[in-house]
């Protein structure tokens, strides 16, 4: 394993754990191999026999290689079929994996850097960063997270000790519908798209999350005079 394509092979479950409110975070081995060869960025598609058909979904890998383990982040989708099973799965349990997939990782050369996540799509970003490659090379990167509710920022004490000790990263979460309380910024992540690129031309931006954000976000980009090659891009949807 390590190459697109090829056989399936089985990944056993570690462990999951909830991170927000029908959020979880796996946690997979493949028994098979000593260690995975992926990128950052990249994905897996998992797949099982549910009813009549095999089911097969794509998940972004949520932390840079480590063994023969990959980690995922997903939300249990209500009418969906595939992220209820993995929700009910128990240690030791198994899925068919097949992967890596994607190009969604990190370009040379490494300028300053503008990170755009809503929802599980953080999940790539916490991989990459967690890399430490781009955040070891860019003199300023900017995380722009934005979610509906405070309990929903994933993996938001890691990103802020990240910062305390970064002095190159900055993480700015946004809540579009944020209590009362709330000191920090609000609405969508395109609300925050000038504030962040605070008149620099030489950025690269990395967006993932919905169509309809990553579309807008895309459109916003090339209004102010970016190219699409400053634009890496991943829909979740």
């Amino acid at each position: 394993m390590g190459s697109e394509g090829g056989r399936p092979v089985k990944a056993r479950l570690i462990e999951s754990r909830e991170i927000a409110p029908e959020v979880r975070h796996f946690v997979f081995e493949v028994p098979e191999f000593e260690r995975l060869e992926f990128q950052p960025g990249q994905f897996f598609s998992l797949s099982h026999p549910l009813g009549d058909r095999v089911i097969t979904r794509a998940y972004s890998v949520a932390a840079p290689p480590s063994g023969n383990r990959f980690e995922l982040c997903l939300n249990r989708v209500q009418e969906g079929r595939f992220s209820p099973f993995l929700f009910d799965l128990s240690p030791g349990d198994l899925v068919d994996c097949k992967g890596p997939y994607g190009n969604f990782t990190w370009r040379a050369p490494v300028t300053d850097l503008v990170l755009i996540a809503t929802g599980t799509g953080i999940a790539p970003f916490r991989a990459m960063l967690r890399d430490r490659t781009a955040l070891d090379r860019a003199s300023d990167v900017i995380l722009l997270f934005g979610v509906r509710y405070e309990q929903n920022l994933l993996y938001r004490e890691e990103f802020e000790q990240m910062a305390r000790e970064c002095g190159n990263f900055r993480f700015w979460p946004t809540l579009s519908r944020p209590e009362p309380s709330w000191p920090g910024r609000v609405g969508h992540v395109q609300n925050h798209l000038d504030e962040a690129i605070a008149g620099r031309t030489e950025l690269t931006f990395y967006v993932c999350g919905l169509k309809a954000m990553v579309d807008d976000v895309r459109q916003m980009l090339k209004s102010r005079g970016f190219d699409r090659k400053q634009i890496v891009y991943e829909k979740y949807d």
